[in-house]
């Protein structure tokens, strides 16, 4: 526990003074409306979505997670995470134009869009509370547990006391400024997370302890973590840390914020832009910052947490007051943070809450607008004044909270719901970056992928079941195949399913093609039909820009990553091969904007 002095208090109360002041300001105009509530007009730049997106995915648990990953596998355990940058720019720069375009209120209106009749409804209704609840919630009390450990190692507090100090202003303003309360906070949160985990980082580093980066990275507790890239000699780790993520996870798996084809969330913000533009700018500036900028400082800390706290043992040593059962290696980047001195640690304290606030009020908001446009307005009561749908929107932000608090008070690690909602969501990812553009697939297309990657989830976390299949001692299958298995098992029965059903109406396909324009051979059976039908039909495909959005998403991985993998070998000194790096980030972003040049022209 540290003692916090009044300059740590000053930092502290001016940042939720601004921040409630800013809720209160626009608290009339976010609540016209539900397009100003959740959407804020639809007229967002790109710039301020794109912090906004930044800022949500700081979140309290990340680092937390970030450190977890590092003491157990080393800093390639974040490719756990870092893999999810493909999904990033392929949503950038295939999906976004046809988010926008599609000028709907939610992601998951997109149901009503793209298919017909009472499986559509169904699918819209069910997954609106699905994940606009259930995987929501999940992932806000994960958030919600690292604002427990930090509480309780700096300033000894119990969970309730954390959860209730955390969360009455963070619900408060929600309620209030809605969705352009959130963007407006966003961006001033951004700047104040950067400036508390780069401060911590150059402190932590140099404790007397560490010594300073060279004796960090050659201490014999840290020389065997640093590699960037998973030992290919270590087999298991080689494939679970990089294979299965780098062949399978990306573009099977959903998780909020990295969903395969967009979604969530990032959707929301993409809907909120002025133009299709706007849209891919936003989603690729974020894309920048999130896993070129952001992942070193807490690397750092999380390496020089092994000099200092090596094994959870002496984190319960240094920390008896925290229960045993919130006891992990995540818990090392709270300990660490209690070595700063005040006036950083009023700085620190404060970036860690304004990410604490910046995720959940995202995910209240966005969590809100599911129940309010996908489940209240559409099944409950379609003819409810906007005053009313607002109401709706303020109080089940109000709920979410509470659900969320409920469950953090039963989760023990970081990873816990990271593993969890990756597996949950395995085997779906294909189908929503395939429905853009194969007009086969149909919702109970979706509804099999959604059940299927759902049930073998919940069969893979039976202890009995996974100790037999993928436990290191005793399993008949390698650890890291319980992946692949669940994506191809749900892919296969989803497949299936499509070609045993009937398709969508053809009003319903020909509605969808002329709106979105998606283009394709994926679509060439629709055209055709329609033309036999004597229904014109545009077809794009002298402009598809798909292939030139691949492309783009290609060379922007070999930019980022190339940028991610500089940063780190000119941190550990090795000047030699970070100068060839930064040099083929260069040449890499130079053919980047000659293909987005051409991509551009095609958009406007």
């Amino acid at each position: 526990m540290i003692s916090l002095h009044t300059i740590d208090y000053v930092f502290i109360f001016t940042f939720f003074a601004i921040t409630l002041g800013i809720g209160f300001y626009i608290s009339k105009k976010s609540g016209k409306n539900t397009d100003e509530f959740f959407l804020s007009g639809k007229n967002m730049p790109w710039w301020l979505l794109g912090f906004s997106m930044v800022a949500t995915t700081f979140a309290t648990d990340t680092p937390n997670l970030v450190t977890q990953l590092v003491r157990e596998d080393g800093v390639s355990g974040n490719w756990a995470w870092w893999i999810f940058l493909i999904t990033g720019l392929l949503t950038v720069f295939v999906y976004a134009k046809l988010w926008r375009k599609s000028n709907v209120h939610t992601d998951i209106e997109f149901y009503s869009l793209r298919y017909g009749g009472k499986p559509a409804n169904f699918l819209r209704g069910f997954r609106s509370l699905y994940l606009g609840v259930v995987f929501n919630v999940l992932a806000m009390s994960g958030v919600t547990l690292a604002a427990i450990k930090i509480g309780q190692v700096m300033l000894g507090l119990s969970p309730i006391q954390t959860i209730g100090i955390a969360s009455v202003v963070t619900v408060l303003f929600s309620m209030l400024g809605g969705f352009k309360g959130v963007v407006y906070t966003d961006f001033l949160l951004f700047f104040v997370a950067m400036v508390g985990s780069i401060g911590a980082a150059y402190y932590c580093v140099n404790l007397p302890e560490v010594g300073g980066i060279s004796n960090l990275i050659s201490h014999p507790n840290v020389v065997g973590k640093i590699d960037i890239l998973p030992e290919i000699d270590n087999t298991e780790a080689f494939i679970g840390l990089l294979i299965i993520p780098l062949a399978v996870q990306w573009w099977s798996a959903w998780y909020p914020g990295s969903e395969p084809g967009g979604g969530g969330y990032i959707a929301q913000r993409m809907l909120a832009a002025k133009n299709e533009n706007h849209a891919i700018g936003a989603t690729f500036f974020f894309n920048i910052l999130h896993y070129a900028l952001r992942p070193w400082p807490w690397i750092l800390v999380a390496l020089a947490s092994l000099v200092i706290f090596p094994d959870v043992q002496s984190i319960h040593e240094a920390f008896p007051n925290v229960a045993d059962d919130k006891l992990g290696h995540d818990l090392a980047y709270s300990a660490m943070l209690t070595k700063l001195p005040y006036g950083l640690m009023g700085v620190v304290l404060t970036s860690l809450i304004a990410a604490y606030m910046s995720t959940i009020s995202t995910h209240l908001n966005w969590g809100s607008s599911y129940i309010v446009y996908d489940f209240y307005k559409e099944t409950i009561k379609p003819n409810a004044s906007e005053k009313e749908l607002v109401f709706i929107g303020r109080i089940s932000t109000l709920i979410l909270m509470i659900l969320s608090a409920g469950i953090a008070l039963l989760l023990n690690h970081a990873d816990q719901i990271f593993d969890f909602i990756i597996m949950f969501g395995a085997g779906t990812g294909l189908i929503f970056i395939l429905r853009w553009f194969w007009w086969r697939i149909n919702a109970w297309s979706e509804i099999t992928a959604m059940f299927a990657s759902g049930i073998i989830s919940i069969l893979f976390h039976i202890d009995s079941v996974q100790q037999f299949l993928f436990s290191a001692e005793h399993g008949i299958l390698p650890t890291w195949s319980s992946m692949p298995i669940a994506v191809f098992t749900t892919t296969f029965l989803w497949v299936l399913v499509t070609f045993l059903t009937k398709p969508e109406s053809d009003k319903v396909l020909f509605d969808f093609y002329e709106k979105i324009q998606p283009g394709g051979n994926g679509w060439k059976t629709i055209i055709d039909k329609a033309r036999l039908q004597n229904r014109e039909i545009k077809n794009p495909n002298e402009k598809w820009t798909v292939p030139s959005g691949v492309l783009a998403m290609f060379l922007g991985c070999l930019v980022i990553y190339g940028s991610l993998f500089a940063t780190g070998y000119w941190i550990y000194g090795e000047t030699m091969l970070a100068s060839i790096l930064t040099i083929l980030v260069l040449i890499f972003t130079f053919f980047l904007v000659k293909v987005w040049q051409k991509i551009k022209v095609h958009i406007l």
